[in-house]
């Protein structure tokens, strides 16, 4: 896997089909993502960090600009948490993870993965009898399990209570841990962003652009203490006071 360069020169809304209004989405944005980087896109609601994951994941091809994955030989396979599990209400745990497999799906993968996310007990079970945390580890399964070369996640853990989110984003942060992908993650959370980011990218509000990119220099076994993650967020509000207004 090589850089992903983003430069979006511009992306324009149409707001209303009957008339000539225009919503000013992107403009001239450009970050490089490096191989096997977690990086975390914060940036207030409604300013489009959404419409960039599906840009990138090629879903919206409607923009002004390019997206370069680096990749000649073959296009990269993309792995993508929605804010909604989506999960097949007709299929179980099991099932709806297998679906992602056009070929014998993977028996000793997916078993591992139910394990690393403590699923393995609800595998046969259908997604009505779920609770949404439990939902969202199925869903983040089913993105690793295909391998993918970029994982999306966008918003995984919002309307999560904070217990459960602390639990889903630990496991989340074992499991990557033990097979790094490239990760763009949004969320509005800093607190959460330090905790799993090698990077922070802030984003303005529409027309979006980055304000800031700046890497988190917490240890990765230090990302736990919620002391060092609190310390290194009134520093980072106190250095950079352009990104206070998007928080």
């Amino acid at each position: 896997m090589s850089d992903i360069r983003i430069h979006i020169s511009n992306k324009t809304y149409v707001l209303a089909h009957d008339t000539a209004q225009f919503h000013h989405a992107i403009a001239d944005l450009d970050f490089i993502v490096h191989p096997h980087q977690f990086v975390c896109l914060v940036g207030p609601s409604g300013c489009g960090k959404t419409t960039l994951l599906n840009m990138i994941a090629g879903l919206d091809q409607h923009y002004q600009g390019r997206i370069d994955m680096g990749q000649t030989d073959k296009v990269p396979s993309i792995g993508y948490v929605f804010q909604n599990p989506r999960l097949l209400p007709w299929l179980s745990v099991r099932q709806n993870i297998e679906v992602v497999f056009a070929h014998t799906p993977p028996t000793r993968l997916i078993d591992s993965l139910l394990d690393s996310m403590q699923l393995r007990d609800a595998q046969h079970q259908y997604p009505e009898r779920l609770s949404l945390g439990m939902q969202r580890r199925v869903a983040i399964i089913r993105a690793f399990a295909i391998n993918p070369d970029i994982l999306l996640m966008d918003e995984p853990f919002v309307s999560l209570d904070a217990p459960t989110a602390r639990q889903v984003r630990s496991l989340l942060y074992s499991l990557w841990l033990q097979r790094p992908h490239t990760v763009l993650f949004v969320t509005h959370d800093l607190r959460e962003a330090i905790a799993l980011a090698d990077r922070l990218i802030f984003l303005s509000p529409s027309p979006m652009r980055v304000l800031s990119d700046i890497a988190v220099s917490i240890a990765r076994d230090q990302r736990h203490e919620e002391s060092r993650i609190e310390l290194f967020r009134e520093q980072l509000l106190q250095n950079h006071p352009e990104i206070n207004g998007l928080l």
